[in-house]
């Protein structure tokens, strides 16, 4: 019998890269815990079932709201599944992909942390993807206030972690973790450093790239588990073999029938004909404007000055339309 990992990668299959299948996946501890142990300080030295165990159980998933005033109104002590969003005017939709608490130090010197992490689709979406980290991390301090702490008691302050999990990154940047925390820099020097009162918010990007060589662990087994392409049998096995992650893999007729849920291949089928339709609209509309200028005995060079090409391009089209030409004949 699957465990609830393995039954959350058959009901995702190749749609996991699409919003809530990607959050249930994201969000099982296992995942969780590789997560924190490669970027955050806390948990570098411990181990994957250590840092597991230190979880908390408080996992949501698309429960708590972003915005100002709404974060605390729907604190529960377990969420399963996806809940409805926050739908603000003017806004949309805006929750935390992935929220829950951590715990590391003694027994009795136990310290919290409260995490974000969200799955980014696009790396390009129309801002930076760190800014929008920064505004979820400073409204997880803000919304402590009455629950973490009370009055002016901002030492128990949580340090927050928001880690964005960047899919399809460009080629250019490939598999790449980058961190972006508080430091203390001295104008006049003579204040300790006790980065304990200010280290209380750091913003992750972890960005994936298939085609990518470079990279660590982490990268590679997250390029595996929300790979849109690989086979779910293959994700299973690939993920037991070589990065020990517990998962039964005997799927069963039935369960390779839930693996035919192909949405996500299906729309970067349409991206890539939408862009190889674009392409081929400016190639007809450069072929169309060559015609009219022969037409006007224009010379090649003059064309090719005119419309800012290069000589061969102008008579790689012109004698591609003449052979369509006789083709037709």
């Amino acid at each position: 019998m699957k465990n609830e990992l393995a039954g959350d990668l058959v009901l995702a299959a190749t749609k996991s890269q699409y919003d809530a299948c990607c959050k249930r996946i994201l969000a099982n501890k296992i995942i969780l815990a590789w997560i924190l142990k490669y970027v955050t300080d806390e948990f570098a030295d411990m181990s994957v079932d250590e840092i597991k165990k230190c979880i908390g159980p408080d996992v949501q998933i698309s429960e708590v709201s972003v915005l100002p005033g709404r974060t605390n109104m729907q604190e529960q002590e377990k969420i399963i599944g996806e809940a409805q969003e926050d739908a603000v005017p003017g806004e949309g939709e805006l929750s935390y992909d992935i929220r829950f608490s951590v715990y590391y130090g003694e027994q009795k010197h136990r310290i919290k942390l409260i995490i974000n992490v969200e799955a980014q689709k696009e790396f390009n979406p129309g801002y930076a993807i760190v800014t929008r980290g920064i505004f979820y991390g400073s409204r997880m301090i803000s919304a402590q206030k009455g629950t973490e702490f009370t009055g002016r008691d901002y030492d128990n302050i949580r340090k927050v972690y928001s880690i964005w999990i960047c899919m399809n990154a460009p080629d250019y940047i490939g598999n790449a973790i980058s961190e972006y925390s508080m430091y203390k820099k001295d104008r006049i020097p003579g204040i300790p450093d006790e980065k304990k009162a200010y280290d209380k918010l750091t913003v992750v990007m972890v960005c994936l790239n298939a085609k990518a060589d470079k990279g660590n662990r982490l990268t590679r087994m997250l390029g595996v588990l929300l790979s849109p392409q690989m086979k779910v049998a293959d994700k299973i096995t690939q993920l037991e073999n070589e990065y020990e992650i517990p998962m039964e893999n005997d799927m069963g007729k039935e369960m390779n029938e839930m693996c035919n849920l192909s949405d996500y291949v299906e729309e970067l089928g349409i991206q890539k004909g939408i862009e190889q339709g674009i392409e081929q609209g400016k190639e007809q509309l450069l072929t169309s404007l060559i015609e009219k200028k022969l037409s006007k005995g224009m010379s090649v060079r003059e064309i090719a000055d005119d419309l800012e090409e290069s000589e061969e391009k102008v008579r790689e089209i012109i004698d591609a339309a003449r052979t369509d030409v006789k083709d037709k004949e």
